[in-house]
């Protein structure tokens, strides 16, 4: 249970990249540098000049 002093504890700021919680065998990092995602940007802005 929390008490009033530990409830303090829960409004503190913690600063946490990314880069610190993916491992770095992980299958995402893995896919990130076999596959160049640019094509989804360019067809992302392709889409909004045609709305």
């Amino acid at each position: 249970m929390y008490r009033k002093k530990d409830r303090r504890l829960q409004n503190e700021n913690v600063t946490v990249s990314l880069e610190e919680l993916v491992p770095q065998n992980h299958l995402l990092r893995i896919i990130d540098k076999a596959i160049n995602f640019n094509f989804i940007t360019s067809a992302i802005k392709n889409n909004q000049k045609n709305l």
